[in-house]
């Protein structure tokens, strides 16, 4: 049995970056936050809600093809590779690719949420004594370093799961997808999920539930933003909503401003109208071959595709050449 201690290690941009990147969102033209930010311990519990929920149909079916294809996509990653995992969360979903992968040289969940991935590697760890976890609290989407494993991995696999590449405007995409290739190298590999196009009936619930829980997600965005950039947001002034912009393809998902008021982030004063809109979200929708094409153009060749019988996602192994 191998060494139980998890060390985490942290690239997390300090305070400042957060302070930085809230107050040039809201100067905006068109004001946004960015959604990397949700994801506190909170957020990241109640994202994990919004999985279990009726109308959110990513998740299950993400799940469902991975269970009915989990023995083709073990193999193409191989004994001993390294698995990078980014937005780790939970790791509800690796887990089914770690019971099948008992010959890896490290798993190295990266999430931006320090508190919940130091937790949810204590649990892998736990659960899997012999796995050398060795987590990474970052913004990946800046660079940063991942820990040599212990041993030399044959390749390196990143597995990129729950449609989060399109949370990336498109330009923003591809790139993403390059520096990917990049920490693969030739020989390694990509699985990723990545949600379809489909019609706004379904699109269009799945992030306004019935519940409330995705509007709770999107308030605590504020929530976050008073407790640790001293702000006075008052979340009854705001609602959350989410329509599905069919022009650009995307869920476009915003905080309204219910009333005329000012908001304070430290000495920075904003003023809102009544029905000002604050962008915290998008979420594009991929047609296979539009995201073939993406992928290719930075390294990638896909390997194979597995799809629901809906066609409602996709989930897809790319090698690097």
């Amino acid at each position: 049995m191998s060494d139980s201690t998890v060390v985490l290690h942290d690239s997390l941009p300090g305070q400042e970056q957060f302070r930085l990147d809230v107050i040039g969102g809201l100067r905006s033209s068109l004001r946004y936050l960015p959604c990397k930010y949700f994801y506190d311990e909170t957020g990241s519990k109640l994202f994990d809600d919004i999985c279990e929920l009726e109308e959110y149909y990513p998740t299950r079916t993400e799940m469902a093809i991975m269970s009915e294809n989990i023995e083709a996509m073990t193999d193409l990653i191989g004994k001993g590779a390294r698995l990078v995992e980014f937005g780790s969360g939970s790791s509800l979903k690796t887990r089914l690719l770690l019971n099948k992968l008992n010959s890896l040289a490290a798993y190295v969940p990266i999430d931006i949420s320090k508190d919940y991935l130091q937790f949810s590697a204590e649990t892998l760890k736990r659960e899997y004594p012999d796995l050398t976890v060795q987590p990474v609290c970052a913004d990946y989407t800046h660079p940063f370093t991942i820990p040599s494993p212990e041993g030399e991995p044959t390749k390196t696999v990143v597995y990129f799961p729950g449609s989060t590449i399109g949370n990336f405007h498109s330009e923003e995409a591809e790139a993403f997808l390059g520096q990917i290739a990049d920490l693969c190298g030739r020989g390694g590999g990509l699985l990723i999920g990545f949600d379809l196009h489909k019609s706004t009936e379904i699109l269009e619930p799945a992030y306004n539930d019935n519940l409330g829980v995705t509007a709770e997600f999107n308030l605590n965005l504020l929530r976050r933003i008073n407790r640790e950039l001293d702000a006075d947001f008052d979340l009854e002034d705001w609602r959350h909503q989410a329509v599905y912009n069919d022009v650009v393809g995307r869920i476009e998902m915003y905080l309204i401003s219910n009333r005329d008021h000012s908001v304070r982030i430290g000495s920075t004063a904003f003023k809102f109208k009544s029905g000002d809109r604050i962008l915290t979200e998008c979420s594009y929708k991929y047609t296979q071959e539009r995201f073939e094409a993406m992928a290719d153009r930075v390294g990638f060749k896909k390997v194979q595709s597995w799809t629901d019988p809906d066609s409602l996602f996709c989930v897809q192994f790319l090698a690097v050449e």
